[in-house]
């Protein structure tokens, strides 16, 4: 059993750490944070294996507290380890800040000065991170974080301010900063070429370029564009954004397309993957009789009893294949076969459909003919 201790156990890096650590049998975690009673901190360097000093300082009312928090801090918890002599595997969250001569840089710099002393004088294995930009859930908006500041903001349609849209930041997700910090523990230590570490990996985007792509996250929801998920940058920063909906505004409704037959609604399309759409049908009615050149379809019917027909559009005979929502069957649908679905049951019949291609009106690839 390895007995943690996390200090800034409040915080946006320490609680997204503290959730992946409670997951695992073999971790026992304690919580600090600084408005903790003092004697938590005492108690849980007094059986620490694994320290992980997140706590900081870096929006202070006065400068002092920059000293206060980031250093002074840190000298504290070093020097009760030594008086308990205790040599815990050590990993200290600094900031790339800390090469800056400003009060906050400095005080980052002399918190890391001491736990690399501490680890030099005990034997302790060390490990500061000097991290970037961390983006991810439960970051505090309108604080430190631009990109908690901008998924907050343009989630509920607040304007933006860019100073300068052309700035380019460097940004890590927090899963892989996690990940990171874990991975130290379990003994992956991070490869460094110096005696700082970093998350991995990093990306650099433009303010302006940040700004437009949570802006198309949010018009999403109408265009129905899926944003490029096969990027990593854009997965993990369409999950942040999605973290940042209001609560009352998890849900949507979709623009349905209506006539004698039912409802059709499309869901998702991308151009990469191509296009989600689902229909009701209400029982007797028919959808299709149309073939296509090039592009291929599958149907899945959720709910009722349908009967879907082919027939090659040269000729021969119709082919049938009956389904039913209470099987999932995936029918693929081949280009150069009309094909129809008709609803054979008493009840509504929904159907899940997916395009290879995403509809073009100009070049629709879909043409009548009865099957």
């Amino acid at each position: 059993m390895n007995n943690v201790l996390v200090t800034g156990a409040k915080g946006f890096i320490g609680k997204n750490l503290i959730v992946v650590l409670k997951r695992r049998s073999d971790v026992d975690v304690a919580e600090y944070d600084l408005d903790s009673p003092p004697c938590l901190l005492e108690e849980g360097l007094a059986k620490a294996d694994v320290v992980y000093h997140l706590a900081g300082i870096n929006r202070p009312e006065r400068f002092e507290e920059f000293a206060e928090g980031n250093f002074d801090l840190t000298r504290q918890i070093c020097d009760a380890l030594r008086r308990l002599r205790r040599m815990p595997l050590f990993v200290l969250s600094s900031s790339t800040q800390a090469v800056q001569d400003n009060p906050y840089g400095i005080s980052k710099r002399r918190a890391e000065d001491a736990v690399f002393d501490f680890g030099r004088e005990t034997g302790a294995s060390v490990f500061v991170f000097r991290l970037l930009g961390v983006f991810g859930k439960w970051c505090r908006p309108n604080y430190n974080s631009v990109v908690a500041t901008f998924c907050h903001n343009i989630a509920r349609n607040i304007p933006i301010a860019i100073s300068d849209p052309a700035r380019e930041i460097e940004l890590v997700y927090i899963d892989d900063v996690v990940h990171a910090f874990v991975g130290v523990m379990d003994g992956r230590p991070p490869v460094s070429e110096d005696r700082y570490c970093i998350g991995d990996p990093t990306y650099r985007i433009s303010l302006g370029a940040l700004a437009e792509t949570i802006r198309g996250f949010r018009d999403s929801r109408v265009s129905l564009d899926l944003p490029d998920i096969s990027n990593p940058f854009i997965r993990t920063l369409y999950s942040t954004y999605v973290s940042y909906l209001p609560t009352d505004s998890f849900a949507y409704t979709l623009t349905q397309r209506a006539d004698l037959r039912g409802e059709l609604a499309e869901l998702l399309k991308s151009h990469r993957i191509g296009q989600l759409f689902l229909s009701r049908t209400r029982p007797g009615f028919m959808r299709g009789n149309h073939y296509h050149d090039t592009k291929i379809e599958k149907f899945i019917v959720m709910e009722g009893d349908a009967l879907i027909r082919f027939r090659h559009i040269l000729g021969g005979d119709v082919i049938e294949y009956p389904v039913s929502g209470r099987e999932f069957r995936v029918v693929d649908i081949p280009p150069g076969f009309t094909h129809s679905i008709e609803n054979i049951g008493q009840n509504d019949l929904i159907t899940l459909f997916w395009a290879a291609e995403v509809f073009d009106p100009d070049i629709p690839d879909a043409f009548e003919m009865s099957v």
